[in-house]
């Protein structure tokens, strides 16, 4: 694929890989059982995107109204949607409850008191699992653990009972079930199992209170390879969803709610990027990007590792390419044009010699990516391409 034509940085989405990810994703939740799986428009909202993963079938996770208007947009039935978040404005729970989607995950008693305000106001009844923080590690960056008491996000479980009986009490409020999230990039299974041990044990201690559920939402959190995003295009499905087949106790008539995210669209998407200069330093070689932490704030901001190719070396530009043979590699600070010091994407990388000119790809930007890019030093936002409509255009 040539891409002396197209201005630089941009971001580009490998629609067959993402395609044959969601075959795999689906075939594997239909193996393990009643599992219903939404996608966390969170991790990528672009519209084109968005249209394959519609086309699987699956449902949507959203965290804000302009979510949920993305996600309807893109064709996705209201009835698919689940609506978390910890600070929904009224506005984004009236476009909710306008379009009568599928859940509101409630995380909080002040919350579950306002959807029933604003819904009777509308003459609606509003769908609701409540999501309890289960105080349960994930052993994954601080920054994305979201399961620990700690951490802001959902209710106590002191104060489960309290709240599922509030719910059940409010005139315009059906409570669904409970809902779960515990953190992000998670590749240890053992997280996912000893979720499962909490959630049988909040399942029995509401047994014994006479209350049943509909629906466990698990939430998300399954990570993918950074390290080698070739080697490993698509994660472990059958694993992340064995997990919970062996571990969790369902009730009769239970269904299984998922929230993937990043392990559905993270590997399908690269960063390109075009080297304007490499600066020998004092101590240190740079190769200087035209892309930068505006297009690609994970590495500023988790310290987070992505595998960077030179493609005019290898000629490898997608996952399923095979690069060809490499002369002479040297080591490089990888940076961005950014006036700031953090604007760096890795350090000491082993690559084949770069040279002004030349493109890298920097491998797994598919998930908080492109949806997290900032106009900071007043720069454009990198355009996104898709494989599909650049053969077109070949």
């Amino acid at each position: 694929m040539d891409f002396s034509r197209l201005d630089t940085p941009f971001y580009l989405y490998d629609t067959d890989l993402l395609r044959q990810t969601l075959r795999q994703l689906t075939a594997a939740a239909d193996r393990h059982g009643n599992i219903h799986i939404h996608y966390a428009v969170k991790a990528n909202a672009n519209p084109k995107v968005l249209r394959v993963i519609r086309e699987s079938g699956i449902g949507i996770d959203c965290v804000s109204g302009g979510e949920i208007q993305a996600a309807l947009d893109a064709g996705f039935p209201a009835s698919s949607i689940v609506f978390a978040g910890v600070g929904k404005s009224d506005r984004e729970i009236r476009l909710g409850l306008h379009h009568d989607i599928f859940c509101f995950n409630v995380e909080s008693i002040p919350e579950l008191e306002v959807i029933n305000e604003l819904a009777g106001e509308m003459g609606r009844t509003a769908n609701v699992c409540l999501r309890i923080n289960p105080n349960v590690d994930a052993h994954t960056h601080a920054n994305i653990t979201t399961g620990l008491a700690e951490n802001k996000f959902g209710i106590a479980l002191e104060d489960m009972e309290r709240l599922i009986a509030l719910a059940r009490q409010l005139d315009h409020i059906r409570w669904r079930g409970l809902h779960f999230h515990v953190g992000s990039q998670i590749t240890d299974m053992s997280v996912f199992s000893t979720l499962s041990d909490r959630i049988n044990e909040i399942q029995d201690r509401l047994d014994a209170a006479g209350l049943h559920m509909d629906i466990i939402n698990v939430g998300g959190g399954l990570g993918i390879d950074y390290d080698d995003p070739a080697g490993h295009p698509i994660p472990d499905f059958d694993a992340y969803f064995a997990a919970y087949a062996q571990h969790l106790r369902l009730r009769k008539g239970q269904e299984v709610h998922v929230e993937l995210g990043r392990s559905i669209v993270g590997q399908c998407g690269s960063l390109i990027t075009r080297v304007l200069y490499v600066k020998q330093g004092a101590v240190k070689q740079f190769a200087i990007c035209d892309a930068g932490m505006t297009d690609l704030i994970r590495p500023a901001l988790y310290d987070a590792h992505h595998h960077i190719d030179n493609i005019t070396a290898t000629g490898a530009v997608l996952l399923s390419d095979a690069p060809a043979a490499v002369g002479r590699m040297e080591r490089y600070d990888v940076v961005g044009p950014i006036c700031e010091s953090s604007d760096v994407f890795d350090k000491d990388v082993l690559l084949p010699v770069v040279r002004r000119g030349d493109i890298l790809a920097l491998r797994s930007a598919g998930a908080y990516g492109e949806i997290m890019a900032s106009r900071y030093n007043c720069r454009p936002f990198a355009l996104p391409y898709t494989t599909d409509e650049l053969r077109k255009e070949c």
